[in-house]
């Protein structure tokens, strides 16, 4: 028999347990009212002959109280009512004790595979996680209500970071509003950094901005190098008229001023890149970093755009060493790269930029695409205009806004045009999807009573998080609230406006959408049939509840594609405990990711595209595709036709390749996984995670720092969606 626990946690019965919890109340009672061994046993072989494969912990108490009272030991039975209440108020009281001793001394299986790019060992990533249970501890037993809670640790929604929400002052992803800080100035620290006059000190601000501005909040972070565009005309001016001055004719004053300020570009893109990838912020990693490519966000600079980004690409192919001096692929900044009519054919003037991109995407797998064509069409604002923009983090994109008012204060607003920079996202909670299924038993009117019942619990979670940001002011994080990050509001003044009128957004995330419509249809929901229809009705449902939301509170709720690295895993575990293994749904140590095509079925990489564009149209808060692919550093030509399809057909996908290195043998092929789920070179048989660098793509970004068990299995079962001949 096995034995569910408070936690969810499964295990063995042991009927010594319900032995010494009876003795411990039987010494506090009188003689006449103690009860024998025989009596115990009783009791015990009562509970074995319900022949019960599974119980509840709280069920056997309850039948050990009613046995009590049964055979006339009622002071027992209340002693041991007793001693039930004092454990479970020890319980409530200190949750934290043991799982920070586990980080500590690194036995914690959750912590040290909780993000693929925070290492548990290193100590500032230590602090980090010991803040963490703290405040998921004060937010479990005083922040959230108890439906909640148990909802969260069932595995029926997911409430993101809690180890966050302790502070009232912490959001989840944005786009920092880079032009606002360095056209107008910003404050770091109470030190005035005034607006630089140089393309490299631009550079560099921007680096200490990122680092700012991701210490002052959680999840990703997106800029757009178009905000650096114009101090590389400012530097070019200043060559120029160094050259001038020294009496040098035009000609060749523009020559070497060009030759000047190509390096100072290199030395720039280096300087920033290291930046990011050496610094640490307050959340124990290197700032979880996007950064934009987007030649359609300006006229007046485009060409000094242009040789900013195909620096950063060539510099990303080339790759980063690590500590053996090998080149090898970096996690961040993640790189996302939009497709134009100015790049997407070959006779554009920057098609060269795109096929850099694609040598880059097959080496290092970045940049991601974003297709200026469909994000138009699907991103329309108010006023019926489409819109281009990039996502925050990894996937998170917002929905477009414009308004008569400001309530961002940002010097650089334009009324009546689309606002992009200086938004963002309060908070992230998940529905479960294949647990509304598996709860319904298969029943369609059941489903979907359980389905709104689980949207309205997760809109009371999401209402949560909501409230307590509401509480800040801008002294919380100045860099974000004051100093133009976010928004340029007077001290001591409410970010309440900046929650409301669509301006910052509310995700509604939701997982398993495969697993859902395979048990209630018997069919995937790629069969562009019975199953794909019911996956759509999944789906618009969760929109129509946004809509139902936003209207009555005016707050803009999006349905969003969750990145569940971990808590994939977390959920199959709790299906498992809940509904056992059922065969094709609950089998697996993970479930899958969104609306994605599950890792492990067949299909082309172009129809997955095409068929999966169809559900990022009804994930507007936030979706990313992507197809797997072998080694195609020899068929760049393959690539490029991938790159058109993405621009013809879906608003945001990626590439996945394979990008490891040995450092025992110096083998750099694909690091593989054997059936236990470990690691190894297959050149060597190097185990140790210490010197193998492997990079997988993890639900839009790429992870450094290995997986737990269930996300393990999801990468060693992806299949190939394209061979390596000519698309």
């Amino acid at each position: 028999m096995k034995i569910i626990k408070r936690d969810g946690n499964t295990v063995d019965y042991n009927p010594e347990k319900i032995r010494v919890a009876i003795k411990k109340a039987n010494k506090e009672v009188s003689r006449k009212e103690k009860i024998n061994k025989e009596e115990i046993n009783e009791i015990i072989k009562y509970i074995e002959g319900l022949g019960k494969q599974r119980m509840l912990v709280e069920d056997i108490q309850d039948i050990i109280e009613e046995k009590l009272m049964e055979i006339g030991k009622y002071q027992l039975a209340k002693k041991y009512i007793t001693y039930r209440y004092t454990r479970a108020l020890v319980r409530k009281a200190n949750t934290t004790d043991q799982s920070i001793k586990e980080l500590i001394e690194g036995e914690n299986e959750y912590w040290n595979n909780e993000n693929s790019n925070k290492n548990a060992k290193v100590v500032t990533t230590q602090r980090d996680y010991l803040a963490g249970i703290t405040s998921t501890d004060i937010t479990r037993r005083f922040l959230l209500p108890e439906d909640v809670v148990k909802a969260h640790d069932e595995g029926i929604i997911h409430f993101h970071d809690a180890d966050y929400f302790a502070q009232n002052a912490l959001h989840n992803c944005e786009l920092v509003n880079l032009q606002d800080m360095l056209q107008n100035g910003t404050i770091i620290n109470g030190v005035m950094i005034e607006s630089p006059h140089r393309f490299i000190t631009a550079s560099t601000i921007a680096t200490q901005i990122i680092l700012a501005v991701t210490s002052s909040s959680y999840g990703g972070a997106t800029v757009t190098l178009t905000h650096l565009a114009p101090f590389v005309r400012k530097s070019y001016n200043n060559y120029y008229e160094k050259y001038k001055a020294r009496g040098e004719s035009d000609k060749d004053c523009k020559k070497h001023a060009k030759e000047d300020v190509k390096n100072e570009i290199r030395d720039g893109v280096q300087t920033f890149n290291y930046q990011v990838n050496s610094m640490t912020n307050t959340n124990g990693q290197a700032p979880f970093l996007s950064v934009c490519m987007y030649l359609g966000e300006t006229d007046e600079y485009k060409d000094e755009l242009a040789m900013i980004i195909e620096e950063f690409l060539n510099q990303r192919i080339l790759g980063f060493k690590n500590e053996k001096g090998v080149y090898i692929t970096p996690a961040f900044p993640k790189l996302l790269y939009v497709l134009e009519e100015d790049n997407i054919h070959k006779d554009s003037k920057y098609w060269y930029l795109t096929e850099l991109a694609a040598k880059c995407t097959a080496k290092r797998m970045v940049p991601d695409y974003i297709s200026e064509k469909k994000m138009l069409e699907l991103k329309i604002d108010k006023d019926g205009n489409g819109n281009c923009y990039p996502c925050m983090g990894c996937r998170s994109f917002l929905t477009p806004w414009t308004t008569e008012g400001n309530p961002s204060k940002a010097k650089d607003f334009e009324e009546g045009k689309s606002k992009y920079y200086g938004r963002f996202n309060q908070g992230v909670v998940t529905i479960n999807l294949v647990d509304v299924a598996l709860s319904s038993g298969g029943d369609k009117e059941l489903f979907w009573k359980i389905y709104n019942d689980r949207l309205d619990l997760c809109h009371k979670a999401l209402k949560l998080r909501h409230e307590r940001l509401a509480k800040a002011t801008s002294n919380v994080a100045p860099i974000l609230w004051q100093h133009g990050a976010l928004a340029r509001l007077d001290k001591d003044e409410s970010i309440h406006e900046l929650l409301h009128n669509g301006y910052s957004t509310l995700s509604l995330g939701y997982a398993g959408l495969y697993e859902c419509v395979k048990y209630m249809t018997g069919h995937s929901h790629t069969d562009n049939g019975k199953g794909k229809k019911f996956g759509l009705e999944v789906m618009q449902k969760m929109n129509d509840k946004c809509k139902e939301w936003k209207a009555e509170e005016n707050i803009d709720y999006s349905v969003y594609g969750t990145p569940i690295e971990s808590t994939t895993y977390k959920f199959a575990k709790c299906l498992k405990d809940r509904f056992g293994e059922v065969e094709g749904i609950t089998d697996r140590d993970y479930i899958t990711n969104s609306y994605h095509v599950p890792v492990f079925e067949e299909i082309d990489a172009f129809e997955k595209l095409r068929l999966e564009s169809e559900f990022q149209e009804l994930s507007p808060g936030g979706a990313i595709s992507y197809i797997e692919t072998p080694d195609l550093q020899n068929n760049i030509e393959s690539v490029l036709q991938i790159i058109k399809f993405i621009y013809d057909n879906i608003m945001y996908a990626e590439l996945n390749t394979k990008s490891d290195y040995c450092q025992k043998c110096g083998y750099d092929g694909e690091i593989l996984i054997d059936d236990d789920m470990e690691w190894y070179c297959p050149n060597c048989g190097n185990r140790d995670h210490d010197t193998l660098n492997v990079a997988r793509r993890t639900c839009g970004y790429i992870g450094s720092n290995f997986w737990n068990k269930g996300r393990t299995q999801e990468i060693k079962e992806r299949v190939l969606h394209l061979d390596n001949k000519d698309a």
